[in-house]
């Protein structure tokens, strides 16, 4: 059993792998044509979002039993194709899910008390109490919008601040008895009690452009919305019109529909609507950073080497 690392992945993949007497290739910094070259040789590999995983990958790699994806996305990957090819897809939503659910709070409370703003008003020898007056979360309601890994531990972490948290998904049941705290409910009904609306959702077909025109003009409150799923669920010409017409109170965005595919840069160019998010007060952004800490890079390892490590055993 070989494995090519096609990213890079922490250190401890590796020595657990060595444990189990599997031997990893470290290719992360080969070219794209270097991989599909050598890729034969492999029966499994690690992948991050460096390249995808499509049919043309999948012709060349004519011994792959597993791919596992070092997080929790599995759009860089044609998972219909492996199947059809007998090709196991594992990925480790469990390794950020914490990370992403404590950057979601951050954003929150960093929004709700205008820390960014006075912060760097103070540092400019700006001193405006009064103007800075910002919002508590107690007695407010959190509309979840995906309850799987994330969602249900943001709800988890996020209940202790006594908000009411209302969560929809249309293909989970959640259990009461874990999150009684929680109402499971539907999209209506979040839009229409939420202040606060938070993304948790995959890219597909059917969650591309989820939140549009549509979508704002339906939430009966102006609320903040929050994305950390992935960028695309947001139609950001709606998103603007909605800041613009003050249909949304603000917004938290750690995603973008313009981030290049790697997500380590984007393509917004002179985007005129990425600028006007950019000079925005209400508005805080960062670079697709909500899963990156310390501990989840640890994480992540640690549940992809237990998959495969299950994996091999059950073969």
């Amino acid at each position: 059993m070989e494995i090519l690392l096609i990213d890079s992945i922490h250190p401890h993949f590796g020595e657990r792998m060595k444990e189990e007497k599997i031997n990893c290739i470290d290719g992360s910094e080969w070219s794209s044509e270097k991989v599909l070259e050598q890729v034969r040789n492999y029966n499994g590999v690690v992948i991050r979002s460096r390249m995808k995983i499509d049919v043309k990958f999948l012709d060349k790699a004519v011994n792959l039993q597993f791919i596992a994806r070092a997080g929790a996305g599995m759009e860089s990957i044609d998972v219909n194709e492996a199947i059809k090819r007998n090709v196991v897809c594992l990925n480790a939503p469990e390794g950020n899910r914490d990370a992403v659910a404590e950057h979601v709070i951050g954003m929150i409370l960093c929004l709700a008390k205008r820390i960014l703003i006075a912060d760097n008003e103070v540092r400019a020898n700006v001193w405006k109490r009064e103007a800075n007056r910002g919002f508590e979360l107690s007695g407010k309601t959190l509309g979840i919008i995906g309850f799987g890994n994330t969602g249900s531990v943001l709800a988890k972490k996020i209940s202790g601040f006594e908000m009411a948290i209302l969560a929809y998904d249309k293909y989970i049941q959640i259990d009461s008895k874990k999150f009684p705290f929680v109402v499971q409910t539907n999209l209506t009904e979040v839009l229409q009690q939420a202040d606060v609306i938070s993304l948790h959702v995959p890219i597909s077909k059917e969650t591309c452009g989820m939140v549009n025109d549509e979508f704002f003009n339906s939430c009966r409150k102006p609320v903040w919305i929050i994305n950390t799923s992935r960028g695309k669920v947001v139609k950001t010409a709606a998103l603007v019109a909605a800041l613009k017409s003050g249909k949304i109170r603000g917004a938290c965005l750690d995603v973008f529909d313009f981030e290049k595919f790697s997500f380590e840069q984007t393509s917004s160019g002179s985007n005129p609507d990425f600028e006007y998010l950019q000079k925005c007060e209400n508005v805080i952004l960062t670079p697709h950073i909500a899963g990156l800490t310390k501990e989840s890079d640890l994480k992540i390892a640690s549940v992809l080497a237990e998959k495969i490590t299950r994996f091999i055993k059950n073969q």
